[in-house]
């Protein structure tokens, strides 16, 4: 049985328990919690640094882990940031963190749903959906998914994604012309064709949106043109 969504309980402390480098800017953290409740594919954390002089800092980032798998993060470095470039950066294995959640219950995916999914993301608005992917195709839920990045070296779980066990996938880039990528950014017409099989629309569909501001609207945009209910979609923009 799925966790309950529930609200927000507090700081609790965790543990780093192992990293993934990703890309050159991007790395994934995973932890441990004596009292991690459980989360939903799709939920994000609340992460609090606490300098020697009492300053704190706080920012949210999606779980990149399904449900049942340790807690995890995939964090892409923001070079003014006050914690993305230590989380990228420095934190290693023993350090003490403290995060507040799970929190989310709008992004999500749970298994009582077996529609099929459409994913677009962008940048590392991957993260969620790795989530989402992996829950549902452990569910046996058709998973398409559609993703944009810049350069080829900026692909976060390029090495999943090109595997068999990860979702159908089509890779973006839109800063250079690479083997194996498609070119340019992700178009109306695309999306529009990915709604349907055949030329007959899925009136099941559900899509996820996540990524960049402008990319998320223009996406979420392209979308409903297309035909695609508004309660059929799930947006989540990050910046």
């Amino acid at each position: 049985m799925p966790p309950r969504l529930r609200p927000v309980q507090g700081w609790r402390p965790v543990t780093v328990a192992g990293t993934t480098r990703e890309t050159a800017s991007a790395r994934s953290i995973r932890f441990t919690a004596a009292d991690w409740p459980g989360h939903v594919a799709g939920q994000h954390i609340d992460i609090r640094l606490t300098a020697e002089d009492g300053y704190q800092a706080t920012r949210s980032y999606s779980l990149s882990s399904a449900p049942g798998e340790a807690p995890q993060i995939t964090v892409e470095r923001e070079d003014d940031g006050e914690v993305s470039p230590y989380l990228v950066d420095i934190a290693t294995d023993g350090d003490a963190l403290e995060v507040r959640g799970p929190v989310g219950g709008y992004f999500v995916w749970q298994p009582d749903d077996d529609a099929p999914l459409l994913l677009v993301a962008g940048g590392s608005g991957i993260a969620p959906m790795r989530a989402i992917w992996r829950a549902a195709r452990a569910h046996g839920t058709p998973v398409r998914l559609v993703y944009s990045a810049r350069t080829a070296d900026r692909v976060i779980f390029g090495d999943e994604l090109s595997s068999p066990d990860g979702p159908e996938t089509t890779v973006h880039l839109t800063r250079e012309r690479a083997s194996g990528f498609e070119y340019g950014r992700v178009s109306a017409d695309q999306l529009s064709a990915l709604l349907g099989s055949g030329g007959v629309r899925e009136p099941r569909l559900r899509a996820y949106v996540c990524g960049p501001t402008a990319f998320v609207e223009e996406t979420a945009r392209a979308l409903i043109g297309a035909g695609l209910a508004a309660d059929l979609l799930r947006t989540e923009r990050f910046g």
